[in-house]
C-alpha cells in the first residue's frame, strides 16, 4: 500500500464527537514516550503529521487522520504514566475505554511497545484486556533500532512468549523503528490486506 495523502481531520473529547461517517478505523495506542507520533509519522510519510513531544503525555484527545480519503488512522492518548493529575488520568481512561469498546468503526487497534524493556505489568494489563473484551489488535514493538536487529527480534520473541501463560493464540506482532523506517512496508501491507477485505 502507498499513502499518497494523510491528512488530520478532527481532534475529539469523546466519541460521540469523532466522525460520523462509516469509514473504518486503525487506531495507534502505547503508554507514553514509546514513540508513537514518530511511527504515525513514518507510516504516512509526513514529518510533522502528529505532533511530536518531548514531555509524555502529550495526547490528551481521539485525532483523526484521514488516509488516502479511504480509512481514519486515529491516534489515541497514552496509557499509564504521565504528568497528569489523577482527574485528568481516570477521564483519559474511561475515554479510551469507551472509544475501543464502542466505536464500531474501529477494526483493528495496534498497540505499541518499547522492545527494550521487559514485560511490563501495565502493558500486560491492557492487552489481556483487549483479549477479555475480543478487540482485534496487533502488537508494534518500537525503538529497534537503540537495540540491533537481533537483540530486538530476540527481546519481541521473549515478550510475546510470555503472553502464553494466559494465551493460547498469540496476536500478530510487528518491529519496527521509525528512525530507520524498519517495520514500515510490513505494517502497511498487514492494513492493506484488512482494508481489502473490508472496503
Amino acid at each position: 500500500m502507498e499513502i499518497k495523502k494523510a491528512e488530520f481531520l478532527i481532534s475529539s473529547p469523546t466519541i460521540d464527537k469523532c466522525p460520523k461517517d462509516n469509514r473504518i478505523e486503525y487506531a495507534f495506542i502505547g503508554r507514553s514516550n514509546v514513540g508513537k507520533s514518530s511511527l504515525i509519522n513514518m507510516l504516512c510519510n509526513h514529518k510533522g503529521l502528529s505532533k511530536t513531544s518531548s514531555t509524555p503525555g502529550k495526547t490528551l484527545l481521539i485525532n483523526h487522520f484521514l488516509i488516502n480519503d479511504e480509512w481514519y488512522l486515529v491516534d489515541l492518548p497514552g496509557y499509564g504514566f504521565a504528568k497528569r493529575s489523577k482527574k485528568v488520568q481516570a477521564d483519559i481512561e474511561k475515554m479510551i475505554n469507551t472509544y475501543i469498546l464502542q466505536r464500531e468503526q474501529l477494526v483493528n487497534l495496534f498497540v505499541l511497545i518499547d522492545v527494550r524493556h521487559e514485560q511490563q505489568k501495565i502493558d500486560r494489563a491492557f492487552i489481556d484486556w483487549l483479549g477479555e473484551n475480543e478487540i482485534p489488535f496487533t502488537i508494534v514493538f518500537t525503538k529497534a533500532d537503540k537495540l540491533g536487529t537481533v537483540k530486538a527480534k530476540a527481546n519481541a520473541a521473549q515478550w510475546m512468549e510470555q503472553l502464553r501463560d494466559a494465551w493460547e493464540e498469540l496476536p500478530p506482532y510487528f518491529i519496527t523503528s521509525s528512525e530507520k523506517r524498519t517495520g514500515r512496508e510490513e505494517l502497511l501491507a498487514y492494513i492493506d490486506e484488512i482494508n481489502q477485505s473490508l472496503l
